[in-house]
């Protein structure tokens, strides 16, 4: 490992046990039956914990969109033209995609990163963070990233990690669906029919190409699938890796990260397996209607908040589930007590 990825191993601190601790105690003298409340429950003891503080707040939310362009795309593995990145990332900066309606209803601090595009795009909003036009078709033999891509990628990821209450990484990428499947294949060692969906909508011809391409390049490429990193590389984009790079230093700087769907999930599972101390700065939004995800939420123990049949990416079910979390501390923090509230507890 190289000195430039040695900061990916930094452990992040523990969230606060004493924090913890205090806020289980107030929800059980809240004035309901104990556990009455469910996940919004344990969401504010989580939050709790983040915070270092028994009744937590969430008032400052960031929300920073990764887009770039994947080589495997070539093989016509979506529905959709490589030029859709570009312009998608022209949308998020004049402000009318999802996620920016989304993002602006809660009070959300936004930014759109370009890693790279095929179609090369500018805009006055658009931080430029070029490391490539696209990455490698990883099916040909080669790896999607040099040793090098890798690096710029993390680190953009680690530069555009913010100290928030709540960090929200979107992902934006013709082809980005073929490449997280195949890093869940990987990672997991699971069966790539099972972890690999529609992406963008694509019929039943290109879906088993779609199978078949990932399984080849699983063969092609096995020898050297060895380490959550290298499997990045291999089979990864520079917009997974940065947000990879991206939670990683957020649970270093004791920044929560909400995930958001299957691309966010793959990032999420490579940071994880880099870095097991960042993991309990995670929690999971949603789950996808993308097929696999659930299998994949599964390999890693956790469970998502909503089902709402979303598969958009672009932070959309993450920034959704914020409405959620900030009820679950209005509950934690404004209601009464059973002493408030004069009402006896029997022994």
């Amino acid at each position: 490992m190289s000195d430039e990825l040695s900061w990916l191993y930094n452990p992040a601190p523990a969230p606060d046990q004493s924090a913890r601790n205090a806020a289980i105690a107030r929800q059980k003298q809240l004035i309901k039956p104990e556990g009455a409340l469910g996940r919004l429950e344990t969401i504010a003891v989580d939050f709790a914990g983040f915070q270092g503080k028994g009744q937590p707040q969430l008032e400052r939310l960031s929300v920073r969109v990764f887009g770039a362009d994947h080589g495997i795309a070539a093989q016509g593995t979506s529905q959709f033209t490589q030029a859709v990145t570009s312009v998608m990332l022209n949308i998020f900066c004049e402000g009318g995609a999802a996620i920016n309606v989304l993002s602006r209803e809660q009070n959300a601090d936004f930014a759109a990163i370009n890693l790279g595009c095929v179609v090369p795009t500018e805009h006055p909003e658009l931080i430029d963070e070029v490391i490539a036009p696209s990455t490698a078709d990883f099916s040909q033999g080669k790896p999607a990233m040099t040793y090098g891509q890798l690096i710029s990628a993390f680190n953009v990821g680690r530069r555009h990690s913010t100290d928030s209450d709540c960090f929200i990484g979107g992902d934006m990428g013709i082809g980005n669906t073929t490449s997280a499947a195949a890093i869940f294949a990987a990672l997991f060692d699971l069966k790539v029919p099972e972890i690999t969906g529609r992406g963008t909508g694509i019929g039943d011809d290109v879906l088993a190409r779609k199978i078949a391409l990932i399984e080849s390049a699983l063969e092609q490429h096995s020898a050297a699938l060895d380490s959550p990193v290298s499997i990045l590389q291999i089979l990864g984009g520079f917009e997974i890796a940065a947000l990879a790079g991206a939670f990683i230093a957020c649970a270093q700087r004791g920044t929560p990260v909400l995930v958001d769907g299957f691309m966010a999930t793959a990032a999420a599972a490579v940071a994880g397996a880099i870095n097991p101390s960042v993991k309990p700065w995670f929690l999971f939004a949603h789950l996808s209607d993308e097929l696999g995800h659930k299998l994949a939420l599964e390999c890693m123990g956790v469970s998502p908040m909503l089902n709402f049949n979303m598969r958009l990416g672009e932070g959309t079910g993450a920034v959704l589930a914020i409405s959620i979390i900030r009820q679950a501390l209005n509950l934690h923090n404004k209601m009464f007590t059973f002493s408030e509230a004069g009402v006896p507890i029997e022994d």
